[in-house]
């Protein structure tokens, strides 16, 4: 048998979610566990959200998590010959097909027929369109039969073909849609192994129909990871949880730590241990061995695991990785707290929001911003509606807050960002507020904006 080969392959259009780092985590134990390949793709097709800083980001977070990399990382964005030749021959073969239907016209045959679970109809299968600019193309789905694979998590998973979708495989504008460039890189680069979360497995069956319909050959082995929710039971959300590997990192825990505690989300070693070694997943780690139901993330079961990490380092180096982590968080605002501050002490008090599981509030401030400032309430409920939305910079930020304080019916980006300084800091004064608010990260700086607004309640 040779060697396995499978990759971790995240979209560059967000922060590094906690979940595709237990993905990543499981495909690395496996492939160091058989003396495999761990490959890295970039799935960036959508330029229209994707950032470099993002990219940077996820290789960050990977080598932060200490999860090496043995080839890439590859760039979807480098590899459209490939899909595109991959659609001539399925266009060739007749098994796919142009498509001139807009989804107002999906909608509305699907409501002329009653069909309250709409999807797409077939309408242009035997139309004979040319595949020209401005016209999808879809992979014409077999109507009889199943479709099922073997999974290593779930066992055998099948579904009707006659509810498998025909589905698009390449926008209008001719870029590739994710499936179908899924499946070619994957054929491209060999993937023995595919280990994703258990969110894909319906869209596996549209995968390996796009796999055979290309002649691809022997498929590769699937393993489905069931997905994480959080403490109340619910899918971890970004909106509402934190959730990027960065806050983690922010936040002071240890890598070691949160490696092995990702570990346990779905796994768990043939006994009643929860502190292992790299060393020790590696050589235990079982696909085979997940379990089906979703994880739960505990923030305070990580803290946890934290503390044993901590508590087992050697004094010296203990001191050496605390001094690491605060020179890191300094740094980005090291300049400008030097100019304001007056003595050391006085540094330290400027950015100790930072650092402080939450902001003392300067209560005769905060008094004084509700008395002066009747758009309180519209400026923190705007920024806590966009700030989600943007890219994380302080340039975004500032082009944000000024867009919420126009809408609140306050011109003037000093008034508007008032406010939020107070939100976040509990004080007026301070570092710059929006290279602030990119240190302090979009998950504490909406916790901070919430717990401030919930103050304007009766």
């Amino acid at each position: 048998m040779t060697a396995p080969r499978l990759r971790i392959a995240p979209s560059p259009t967000g922060y590094f979610h906690i979940g595709t780092a237990r993905t990543a985590l499981f495909n690395w134990l496996y492939a160091r566990q058989q003396g495999g390949t761990f490959v890295l793709r970039i799935e960036d097709t959508d330029r229209a959200r994707n950032r470099d800083e993002h990219i940077a980001g996820i290789e960050a977070a990977l080598r932060w998590l200490g999860l090496d990399w043995d080839e890439g990382p590859y760039f979807q964005s480098q590899r459209g010959g490939l899909y595109a030749s991959a659609i001539e021959k399925l266009l060739a073969d007749g098994k796919a097909y142009a498509c001139d239907c807009t989804p107002e016209d999906v909608q509305a045959r699907a409501k002329a027929r009653g069909d309250k679970t709409p999807g797409y109809d077939g309408f242009c299968r035997d139309r004979g369109l040319e595949a020209t600019s401005g016209r999808v193309v879809r992979l014409r789905t077999p109507d009889e039969g199943e479709s099922a694979y073997d999974d290593l998590v779930y066992g055998r998973v099948a579904k009707p073909m006659v509810n498998v979708l025909d589905l698009a495989i390449r926008k209008s504008n001719g870029d590739p849609l994710f499936l179908l460039a899924n499946v070619v890189d994957d054929a491209d680069m060999a993937i023995s192994h595919v280990v994703r979360g258990s969110d894909h497995m319906d869209n596996t069956h549209s995968y390996l129909l796009i796999w055979e319909a290309l002649g691809y050959g022997p498929r590769p082995v699937f393993a489905h990871l069931p997905l994480i929710n959080n403490d109340a039971g619910k899918k971890l959300s970004k909106r509402r949880d934190k959730v990027a590997v960065e806050d983690y990192r922010d936040a002071g825990y240890l890598p070691e730590a949160v490696r092995n505690y990702l570990a346990l989300l779905g796994w768990a070693p043939g006994d009643d241990r929860e502190i292992l070694t790299v060393e020790q997943m590696v050589a235990e780690f079982r696909l085979e061995d997940v379990k089906r139901a979703p994880a739960t993330f505990d923030e305070r079961k990580m803290q946890s695991v934290n503390a044993e990490y901590l508590r087992a380092l050697p004094v010296e180096v203990f001191v050496e990785r605390a001094q690491g982590w605060l020179r890191d968080r300094w740094a980005p605002l090291g300049a400008e707290v030097q100019e304001r501050a007056r003595t050391l002490g006085e540094a330290v008090a400027m950015a100790d929001f930072l650092f402080l599981p939450e902001p003392h509030m300067d209560e005769k401030e905060w008094a004084k911003e509700v008395a002066k400032q009747p758009a309180l309430a519209a400026i923190l409920d705007g920024a806590i509606a966009r700030y989600p939305e943007v890219e994380w910079t302080a340039d975004a930020l500032k082009d944000a807050t000024a867009a919420v304080g126009e809408e609140a019916g306050v011109a003037q980006l000093g008034k508007a960002q008032a406010p939020i300084r107070l939100a976040v800091s509990g004080r007026r004064v301070g570092p710059p507020l929006f290279e602030s608010l990119a240190v302090l990260g979009l998950d504490r700086t909406l916790a901070r904006l919430r717990s401030a607004r919930a103050r304007l309640e009766p």
